[in-house]
């Protein structure tokens, strides 16, 4: 892997290649949304060396106690650890995005109301406001108790399109069509007098994993059932796909990792032999109008912070925006009465959240700060990076990148970062499989989620619920549930001596 890049060429090389080629603003190297400062020749260089792989492990790496350079935040002792501004936020902006922070945990309210800057919600929606989804800006939950509402969970819905449904401009694009009476994306809530689309059921199959030195593991294999359909059936063809509102930190820093950057790490025909074949998502920006890399979502099917942010108050909320107009949000051309129901726009408004409030949202989803690492030097967290390292685990969770040199976000601006993913997509096999298409990735495939955060979603969230779609109930069970691209790994995992096993887990405890 010489120095982290895949392939043959120098890290210095490939660099230097990408460089050029984003110059001229080719495909999915396009980064509209950034005002760059080109890296010279001898940044490049640097840049290879900080970011070479580690290859011994009794001390920690320098820097990798600041998961997110100087915008890395101390560890608070509650739930407010994801809560905090980037560490090199200045005073004049952290106000910026306290009140970010406001509408981001404003509760918007039915139309026609009183309050007319709050009023547009739905009439179908998944929750009243985006902390609803992302408490305390961490991960959701599935319903854990047959009372217990699915406010931080959804199901994705779509059918096949055809060839013609496609995006020319996309090579391999997987068209999808909307589902003719449910949209996208399926809503749990409504406001009165409009049936809500219907409610998610779960069930849960157990069953024992083998480990070695005598110990076992309990798996949950998930069934999910759209019941009580408010709007008719389900076409025949109808793809659904469990997602978990995802923790919220380090997104302007991943936001501002070069495209470059990530796309030498692709090898979609496993070039090098390693069994690992990262694949770019490319989408369609609604906001530039062009392809771009996707970045966002549990499938990378956004490309930018703030164009997943107005999805999001479409999809979610039932609000609109510049990017999504219609005041109905998801509402499809058969739900008549919800598309001519009162909203939020009109004279007052043009969209629900407007410009300047779209961008104070995103602003402050860029700038939620990502904690320090802790027990960096702890002897059992190095023998787990060590574990981690030579198991594999890094041929996709990348440990670091170093940002955009950017003119005009100091915070994200040329920073030492350490997320753990290399934001491609991946095969993690059939347990895990959704079997719908989003964009470029297919039914099998997943981005590799960041990890930076990961040992504080307790912390912060109550539960130790992670994948997709919740169904591991620990960190143990999310590596077990690895199929596909990460099966070789996984299994490593389950053959290696428990006390190996035990260090792993610590390791990635300590992210």
């Amino acid at each position: 892997m010489g120095l982290g890049f895949r392939g043959n060429l120098s890290a210095v090389s490939v660099l230097s290649l990408l460089i050029s080629m984003q110059s001229a603003q080719a495909g999915p190297l396009n980064e509209p949304h950034l005002k760059i400062i080109p890296r010279t020749d001898a940044e490049a260089a640097r840049i290879a060396r900080v970011t070479a792989p580690a290859t011994e492990f009794d001390a920690p790496q320098a820097y990798e106690a600041k998961s997110a350079g100087a915008a890395t935040v101390r560890v608070r002792p509650n739930s407010n650890a994801f809560s905090q501004p980037s560490g090199n936020i200045s005073f004049e902006d952290e106000l910026t995005f306290k009140v970010g922070n406001g509408l981001f945990k404003k509760l918007w309210v039915s139309s026609p109301s009183s309050t007319k800057a709050s009023d547009g919600l739905g009439p179908l929606y998944n929750a009243r406001s985006c902390q609803r989804c992302h408490v305390k800006d961490g991960r959701g939950h599935p319903p854990e108790t047959p009372d217990d509402n699915a406010i931080s969970m959804f199901l994705r819905v779509s059918i096949p399109g055809r060839p013609e449904d496609g995006i020319p401009e996309i090579e391999g694009y997987l068209a999808t069509l909307p589902e003719p009476n449910y949209g996208r994306q399926m809503q749990d809530f409504s406001m009165a007098g409009h049936p809500a689309e219907y409610t998610l059921d779960i069930t849960y199959e157990e069953f024992d994993v083998p480990l070695s030195g005598g110990e076992t593991a309990a798996l949950r294999r998930p069934t999910y059932r759209a019941a009580n359909l408010g709007y008719g059936p389900l076409h025949d063809e109808a793809m659904l796909s469990p997602r978990v509102a995802p923790q919220m930190i380090g997104l302007g820093l991943l936001e501002a990792i070069p495209a470059a950057d990530i796309l030498a790490l692709a090898d979609a025909d496993d070039a090098d032999g390693d069994g690992i074949s990262g694949r770019a998502n490319v989408v369609w920006s609604r906001e530039f109008d062009q392809p771009m890399l996707g970045r966002f979502g549990l499938k990378a099917g956004s490309p930018t912070v703030r164009e997943q942010s107005a999805g999001a108050f479409a999809g979610d909320i039932g609000i609109s925006s510049p990017l999504f107009p219609d005041p109905w949000g998801e509402c499809t051309p058969r739900q008549e009465a919800c598309r001519a129901a009162p909203h939020g726009d009109g004279d007052v408004r043009v969209q629900e959240v407007d410009a300047e409030g779209l961008d104070l949202v995103t602003f402050y989803s860029r700038n939620l700060g990502v904690p320090a690492r802790r027990d960096v030097d702890d002897a059992q967290v190095l023998r787990g990076k060590e574990v981690f390292y030579t198991t594999g685990c890094t041929s996709c969770h990348q440990p670091s990148f170093v940002t955009h040199r950017l003119a005009d976000q100091p915070e994200q601006s040329f920073q030492l970062i350490w997320p753990y993913t290399d934001m491609l997509l991946h095969d993690m096999g059939e347990g895990l499989a959704d079997h719908r298409p989003e964009a470029r990735a297919d039914g099998y495939e997943w981005r590799t989620p960041p990890l930076w955060g990961i040992g504080l979603t307790e912390r912060v969230s109550g539960h130790t619920y992670f994948l997709h779609d919740g169904r591991a109930r620990s960190l143990l069970e999310a590596v077990l549930w690895h199929g596909g691209e990460a099966q070789e790994a996984r299994d490593a995992v389950v053959a290696m001596p428990p006390e190996d096993r035990a260090a792993l887990i610590r390791f990635l405890e300590s992210l």
